[in-house]
Formats: structure tokens, C-alpha cells, sequence
């Protein structure tokens, strides 16, 4: 007699099992992050998709984490809020916002079915399309949308088993998935698929493995990492030996030798201290304290590709830490100064560039930009910090507006005004045309209308070889990238400073502001102004050090 196996459907879910999905969805996002970060269309060293999108949903999983046994209301508050203040870049967000319309969803029922699901699922797309001023197809919207047009099929066609649900979802949701580059041809050109949107694939494929009931072999939710030294709290910061904490991951070409990895940490040594330097087959984990990241980076490079690139000014950090914690008698007075009708925010990474919009007059400046996108809990708590009515905000970077505006959403009691400068320079061209007589709706148009004058190009290298607009790049090349895109390409440092130049200039411009990186010493800085001045005698030039990692040039033109 042969037996026939019966499978029975699962028609309905608890709280419960929708916790465990959403962790396992974190998992396995976290566990795919780095090739995530790959896909980025640019080969410039800040494609962080992925680790903007697994800290936004790492941040609502120890919300999720911490609860116990909780209902399907408390459960839909910890990750809407989780990943709403732990939202960093447009990605980031994005994710946050799918989160946040979902919950809304399910958070008023006990057990969650496949019409419960649709709902929840055009309700997550419909949020975060409201949540982007001009949604772009080809991203992970138009993933997003792909699933729950296909959940609402389903579910009109009165599919009730979760497990077909939830696998035809995922198939669909990938076919879309490999259209985008037909949407966006620079994906095309560059070879990849949308990566927000293969991060959102990611997380809901963790969450269905979670569903069928298999092991999930990925890291812990709370990794807990080695303990490195830090300065002493009663440590002046001008007695911090080299102030940036700089980390980074090389994606390897080949394994390298033990020697190899000695002669790395014998070169770290030789510009820093506090070394960490672990290496398998594919990758090396790089951790240094030195005064010249662009010198590390430099050094990573030449073993391989860079990710997860991480540098933090712990001298400035040391001083915001003694301001907040009260330690110098300064840091109290400015504490208790009174109120100001109104207050500045920029966010910018360089000592240079933190000392230029402090002395415009900027409160508060949150360390930040490319590879660095601060979350929307970290614009929150400056804005908490600022002791004024009104608040301006300088995210000076288009990945960190949408964060922005999600913080002043969750300000009740300040007015807050995000002035959508996507570059430094026009940061700073905004922070120059307030004016304290007008109203803040009249500075802010000025302001928006400055910034519109302003134009931007920034110097930096390629990651990877690839193709963009017709340029052929070569690992390692230096690019130039001006408000249009990739606009130079060469081997050649000053030919690219040259071309990008020319690229951004034309008869009525007249100043033309350098701030040079952290990777660019005075001299190379003063020669290359120089030779900008022989080309273009007619300009008036103006050269700061800006101290910015990773660009070794940032350059506007007005």
C-alpha cells in the first residue's frame, strides 16, 4: 500500500512567527550586505546600500530582539520605530518606510492571513512612494510594487496558503527585480541590478526561510565586537597621538601570503597605532588609528577592492563627548547660553570643513557624508541639542535629505527647515545667505535659490573597473564627478582636477572655491591651484583645507 503524503497549508501566523520572520530577514540582509554594496552603479568608494539598509533594519531588530512575547501591536511599534530612527541614506529610508506602512497593516490583528498581508503590503509601497518627493523607477520602489501588485493577485484570486503566498511573491518580485536594468540603463551599462532592491529581496527571503522552518545559520542580531582602546575621559583631544579611527574591508583578488599580510601591518604601524589586521582567503579586516586615512586606504588598494569603509575624527568626537557629558566648564556655559530664535545643523566630514561652518556659525555639526550617512536618530538628537526655535538643517548630501526630513517629521517642538543641499558647498553658500531680519520661509527660498547657482565637482578614485556613460574605468583611476556624473577619467590626478574644471565652468563664472582632503598635503594642494590659475587667469581661486576623506578634492563653482 503506498501512503500519500498530506501536506497541510498554513493558512494564518502569529506575532510570534512574524517576529522570528523579520529577524531572519535582518540576518540575512546583514550576511549579504557586502555584496549588496558591490552592486552600487558608480565605482567610488561610498556604495554603502547595503550597510545603510542592514543598519536601518539591524536598529528595528534589537527593538524586536528585546521584546517578550509580544503581541502583534506591540511587535508592529518596535519595528516601525526601530527602523525609522535608525534609517540612514535613501535606502535606508526607503526600507524604513516599507516597514513603517506594513506594520500599519497587521498592528491590529492577532493573526495575520494572506489578505492581511496584501493589505499590509500595499499599504508598505504606498508609504514609502508618499515618503520621496520623485519616486524613481527601477529601484527598490518598483521592486516593492512588483510584490504587492502580485500579493493582491493572489489574494483576489482567494489563494489562502501563506507558503504559495509568500514563494510566488519572492519569484515575482525577482523578475522585476532583473528588469530594472531596463528601466535604469545605467544599470544596464554598469552591469547590475538595482541594489536597494535587491537588499528588500534579501530581507524577505531570510523571512521566508524563517517561515518554512529553516536553520538560520547567520550572525547573531547583536554581534558584539572586540574592544579597542579609547582615550582616556580626562584626555585633552590635542593629546590624542593620530586622530582618525579608520577601518575598512579589502575584498581580496587572490589570498595573500602571510608575508604580504605582515608588510600591510608593518606599513599600518609606520603611520598609526591600535592595529587590527585579520585576513582569510577573500577579505582583511583593517583597523588603524593614524593622522592620514588616505594613506591607509591607499595601501588597502593595492590589495584589493575597499567596503564597509569607516573613518571617525576622534579628536572632535572626544570634544563633542566632553560637551554633552559636562566634563569642561566651556562645554556648561554654551550648554546654559539661552535660547536663539535661530540654529544651524551641517553635517560634513573633515576637520577643515567642521572649522569653516562653525565659523559661519554653525551649532551643530554631525560628522558625516560619503561612506559616513548619519541616521535619522543621530539628525534628531542634534536637532534635540540645538537650544533654538528654528532649526536649519544642511544634510550636503543627497543620500542623507530623505533622513533629514524624516527627523523633522519627528520634531514636535522646534521648527525645523531642511534646505536640501546635496553637496558641501552649497552647504556653505546656504549658511552665507541667511539673513537674521527675514522670516525663515523668506531665507529659506533665498537660500534654495543660491544653492541653485552653485556648482559642485568632486575628485576622487574608482573601486572596481567597469563601464559608466561610455567611460571606461580602471580600478584605481582617478574620477572626477560633477553635478551631471562621472565627468573625468585618468590615470592622472591633475588631468582629472583639469577636466572636471573645465567641465563646470563657463564665461560668467567668476570664484572658484578648492578644499583639499585629508589625503592631500598643502603643497600638491597649493601646485594644482596654481595650475587651474594658469589655465583660468581669469578666475578668482580661493584654496582650504578641508580635510575630508576618501575626495581628494571638492570643488565649486559660482
Amino acid at each position: 500500500m503506498i501512503k500519500e503524503e498530506i501536506t497541510v497549508a498554513c493558512t494564518t501566523i502569529d506575532a510570534g512567527m512574524v517576529a522570528r520572520m523579520f529577524l531572519a530577514g535582518a540576518r540575512n540582509l546583514e550576511a549579504k550586505k557586502d555584496w549588496i554594496n558591490e552592486l552600487n552603479v558608480f565605482p567610488v568608494p561610498d556604495g554603502d546600500t547595503g550597510t545603510n539598509m542592514t543598519m536601518t533594519v539591524l536598529s528595528a531588530a534589537r527593538e524586536v530582539a528585546a521584546l517578550d512575547q509580544p503581541d502583534m501591536k506591540e511587535l508592529a511599534r518596535a519595528i516601525a520605530s526601530g527602523s525609522l530612527r535608525g534609517a540612514r541614506g535613501n535606502s535606508g529610508v526607503i526600507l524604513s518606510q516599507l516597514f513603517r506602512g506594513f506594520t500599519r497593516g497587521i498592528e491590529n490583528h492577532t493573526q495575520v492571513t494572506v489578505p492581511v498581508f496584501a493589505d499590509a503590503f500595499a499599504k508598505a509601497v504606498e508609504t514609502a512612494y508618499k515618503a520621496v518627493m520623485k519616486p524613481k523607477e527601477g529601484t527598490i520602489l518598483t521592486v516593492a510594487r512588483g510584490g504587492a501588485e502580485k500579493a493582491a493577485e493572489l489574494s483576489q484570486e482567494g489563494e489562502t496558503d501563506l507558503e504559495v503566498f509568500f514563494r510566488e511573491i519572492l519569484d515575482h518580485m525577482e523578475y522585476v527585480l532583473s528588469q530594472t536594468p531596463e528601466i535604469l540603463p545605467v544599470l544596464a551599462q554598469a552591469g547590475v541590478v538595482d541594489s536597494g532592491g535587491q537588499g528588500l529581496l534579501e530581507v524577505l527571503r531570510g523571512a521566508f526561510d524563517a517561515f518554512l522552518g529553516k536553520e538560520v545559520a547567520y550572525e547573531p542580531i547583536l554581534p558584539v565586537k572586540a574592544s579597542l582602546p579609547e582615550p582616556s575621559s580626562m584626555q585633552e583631544a590635542a593629546d590624542i597621538r593620530y586622530g582618525y579611527c579608520t577601518e575598512f574591508i579589502v575584498m581580496l583578488e587572490q589570498p595573500v601570503s602571510k608575508e604580504k599580510e605582515e608588510a600591510l601591518k608593518v606599513y599600518l604601524e609606520s603611520i598609526g597605532d591600535s592595529i587590527v589586521v585579520v585576513a582569510d582567503e577573500e577579505v582583511i579586516k583593517v583597523h588603524v588609528h593614524t593622522n592620514d586615512p588616505g594613506l591607509a586606504i591607499q595601501k588597502g588598494l593595492s590589495y584589493g577592492a575597499l567596503s564597509n569603509m569607516k573613518i571617525d575624527n576622534m579628536r572632535l568626537e572626544h570634544q563633542e563627548k566632553l560637551f554633552r557629558t559636562g566634563e569642561k566648564k566651556e562645554a556648561q556655559l554654551s550648554v546654559e547660553m539661552p535660547k536663539k530664535d535661530v540654529g544651524f545643523i551641517a553635517v560634513c566630514a573633515g576637520e577643515g570643513l567642521s572649522r569653516i561652518f562653525r565659523e559661519l556659525g554653525v551649532d551643530e555639526i554631525i560628522q558625516g557624508g560619503q561612506t559616513m550617512n548619519p541616521s535619522t536618530e543621530d539628525v534628531l538628537s542634534a536637532i534635540n541639542r540645538v537650544n533654538a526655535d528654528t532649526v536649519f538643517v544642511l544634510p550636503n548630501n543627497k543620500n542623507i535629505i530623505l533622513a533629514a526630513n524624516q527627523a523633522k517629521e519627528l520634531t514636535k517642538d522646534k521648527t525645523v527647515v531642511v534646505v536640501p543641499t546635496q553637496t558641501v558647498p552649497q552647504g556653505i553658500t546656504a549658511v552665507i545667505t541667511y539673513v537674521p531680519d527675514l522670516s525663515a520661509v523668506e531665507n529659506e527660498n533665498a537660500m534654495l535659490e543660491e544653492i541653485g547657482h552653485v556648482k559642485t565637482g568632486q575628485i576622487t578614485y574608482a573601486v572596481r573597473d567597469t563601464s559608466v556613460n561610455g567611460k571606461e574605468i580602471r580600478q584605481g583611476d582617478y574620477m572626477g564627478i560633477d553635478d551631471t556624473g562621472i565627468v573625468a577619467v585618468s590615470s592622472h590626478l591633475e588631468r582629472a582636477v583639469l577636466e572636471t574644471v573645465s567641465s563646470m565652468t563657463d564665461a560668467d563664472t567668476e570664484l572658484l572655491s578648492i578644499y583639499y582632503g585629508s589625503e592631500t598635503t598643502h603643497e600638491n594642494a597649493q601646485a594644482m591651484k596654481e595650475k587651474i590659475e594658469d589655465k583660468y587667469p581669469h578666475l578668482d581661486i580661493e584654496l582650504q583645507d578641508g580635510g575630508q576623506p576618501v575626495y581628494y578634492y571638492l570643488i565649486s563653482a559660482e
